[in-house]
C-alpha cells in the first residue's frame, strides 16, 4: 500500500508544472541584484502562484533580463516555481 501511495505522488508531482500556466503580470521595479541574479518587483496578485499583491524578491530565469530594465521603471512580467525558487520568466518594460 505504502509502494502505491508513493507512486501515485511522484505521478501526480511529475504532471503538477503542465497544469501550471504564467500569466502577465504588471509590476515597478524597485530593486535590482546583478550579482545574486534576483530583482524586487511590487506587482499585482500572481494568480498562477496563488500569491496576493505585494513588494517581492524574484530570481529571474536568465541575468540579462536585468540589464533591460532600472530601478522604477513600469514591467510586464511574468513568474513561476522554478526549482523551488519564485522566478520572473519573462520581463520586459511596459509601453
Amino acid at each position: 500500500m505504502k509502494k502505491l501511495i508513493l507512486a501515485l505522488a511522484i505521478g501526480f508531482a511529475s504532471i503538477a508544472p503542465v497544469y501550471a500556466e504564467t500569466v502577465p503580470i504588471s509590476g515597478e521595479v524597485k530593486k535590482i541584484n546583478v550579482a545574486q541574479g534576483k530583482i524586487t518587483l511590487k506587482h499585482e496578485a500572481i494568480t498562477n502562484l496563488e500569491m496576493d499583491a505585494m513588494t517581492m524578491v524574484f530570481t529571474v530565469a536568465d541575468a540579462a533580463m536585468l540589464t533591460s530594465v532600472a530601478v522604477g521603471d513600469k514591467v510586464t512580467f511574468e513568474a513561476d516555481r522554478v526549482k523551488g525558487k519564485l522566478t520572473v520568466v519573462t520581463l520586459e518594460k511596459a509601453e
